[in-house]
C-alpha cells in the first residue's frame, strides 16, 4: 500500500484516471482503488485490463472526491473509465460550498 499524503499524484492500474491527493487521513492506512483495483504511483506503467463492472462509473475532470467520513479527498486530473473507492466504498463528488446570503 503506497503512502498516501496530500500532494501524492497517482493513476489507475485499469483505466486513464489520474488523480492528485487534497487531504489524507493522518493517521489510518487508506488504500485507494480505480476500478476496483489498487491505485499505482504516478510514475508506474498501468497494468492494463478493465474496471470492476462495480466500479465503473467514471471520474470527471476537474472533480474532487471525497470518503463518507471527509477525511480523504483527491481531485481528478485526468478522467477515466473506473470509479473511486476505498475499502470497497465508492468515493462522492464533493458539492459545492453554498455562498451566504446576501440581502
Amino acid at each position: 500500500m503506497a503512502e498516501i499524503k496530500p500532494g501524492t499524484r497517482m493513476r489507475s492500474a485499469v483505466c486513464a484516471t489520474e488523480v492528485m491527493v487534497v487531504a489524507a487521513p493522518k493517521d489510518e492506512g487508506v488504500e485507494l482503488a480505480c476500478g476496483g483495483a489498487p491505485m499505482l504511483a504516478i510514475d508506474a506503467e498501468p497494468g492494463g485490463g478493465e474496471p470492476s463492472p462495480d466500479f465503473k462509473e467514471g471520474t470527471q475532470l476537474g472533480k474532487r472526491y471525497v470518503n463518507e467520513a471527509g477525511s480523504l479527498e483527491v481531485l481528478c486530473t485526468k478522467p477515466g473509465e473506473g470509479s473511486l473507492s476505498v475499502g470497497g466504498t465508492a468515493l462522492a463528488i464533493k458539492g459545492a460550498k453554498p455562498l451566504p446570503a446576501s440581502d
